[in-house]
């Protein structure tokens, strides 16, 4: 698929990871940005929306980032994702910090390919699909692959991350 080459879809090839790129029309004027993933994906691979992760820049309770992967449907506990990671608490990452940190915007911040490899958490759910779809690292980019994979790749651990 030309035009698809971000360095997320470049670390999967590097890792010799079988994969497939979707890709749908963004809209410039959303900001849900995963919900936006989910109208337009979902119902056209066969897919739940909880199989449409999203990634989320948290920092932890000693200043650090780190990532949280979850369901786009669901919300993230901040308690769960610091615990899983080994900290007492966290809070959403600034959106400057998650973007140079990362080298991608919001909207289209990929748990693969980072400039700096953060720690991961996944939650737990995602090991329940034989597929998932997290971003591509570009906005209406997304890459579709076995969870197994993406844990591996990311080095996550994998804990129950969403609230309620």
């Amino acid at each position: 698929m030309a035009g698809t080459s971000t360095p997320a879809t470049q670390a999967l090839t590097k890792g010799k990871i079988a994969h497939r790129v979707h890709s749908y029309q963004h809209d410039a004027s959303s900001s849900s940005y995963g919900a936006e993933a989910v109208d337009a994906l979902a119902a056209e691979l066969g897919l739940e929306p909880a199989q449409i992760l999203k990634t989320l820049v948290i920092k932890t309770s000693d200043g650090k980032l780190a990532v949280a992967v979850l369901p786009v449907p669901e919300k993230l506990s901040l308690k769960a994702a610091a615990a899983a990671l080994g900290s007492s608490k966290a809070a959403m990452a600034e959106q400057s910090e998650a973007q140079r940190s990362t080298g991608y915007v919001l909207g289209g911040i990929s748990p693969l390919g980072q400039r700096k490899k953060l720690p991961t958490v996944i939650d737990a759910s995602a090991a329940t699909w034989d597929r998932v779809l997290c971003s591509a690292g570009r906005r209406g980019l997304e890459i579709d692959l076995a969870p197994a994979d993406l844990i591996r790749l990311t080095g996550a651990v994998l804990a129950p991350i969403t609230a309620g």
